[in-house]
């Protein structure tokens, strides 16, 4: 082989390499201009990030419960009445549910509920949801971070290790899809406790 056939195939392999080493670059910038946006796997929506703080009294034992009491663990809120009716009901259930699945990552999440009257929930209903945080809240700040008052009973709410309201699940919630976020949430997290 001759030196001028040498050099042109080191430089049709140095093109086709140097074309392959680009091509994620030029790929990326091309899905950027022409406004490719991926779908998200998350079903929560994100919330811009809130830090919550304030306390309520923990109506099961009669004790403040501040809510830097909760850092270290991922927190279920809902907030109602103690009258509780049945779209309350279900939200109470689907947190207990979805943590229930959680299986031995159980322990790293609370289901808080923030009651915003003077009601207080029925003696059957707490003792139903053994282990959720029972907050009266009424003239707590808690509830001052949590969106707005039409809009804060309709959701699920969830707080990170951190103390930060972060997501919040849609008003018909499916059980499922929340405890897949969830699931999700735990495996990546590195706050252990």
């Amino acid at each position: 082989m001759s030196n001028e056939k040498i050099q042109k195939t080191n430089r049709r392999k140095f093109l086709l390499l140097l074309a392959l080493m680009c091509s994620p670059v030029l790929i990326s910038y091309a899905l950027y201009f022409f406004g490719y946006k991926p779908e998200s796997t998350h079903y929560g929506d994100l919330l811009p990030i809130v830090k919550v703080g304030g306390k309520g009294t923990n109506l099961t034992d009669n004790t403040i419960l501040r809510m830097k009491d909760l850092h270290g663990k991922w927190i279920l809120v809902t907030v109602d009445s103690g009258h509780c009716d049945e779209a309350c009901k279900e939200k109470l259930y689907f947190m207990r549910q979805v943590r229930l699945v959680q299986g031995k990552q159980k322990h790293r999440i609370e289901r808080l509920w923030l009651i915003n009257d003077d009601r207080a929930p029925d003696a059957e209903l707490i003792k139903e949801y053994e282990g959720m945080f029972f907050v009266n809240a009424k003239d707590s700040e808690i509830l001052s971070f949590i969106e707005n008052a039409e809009t804060q009973t309709k959701h699920i709410y969830l707080i990170d290790p951190i103390g930060n309201l972060m997501m919040r699940f849609p008003e018909k919630v499916d059980g499922t899809k929340m405890g897949q976020d969830l699931k999700r949430l735990l495996h990546v997290s590195q706050i252990e406790h």
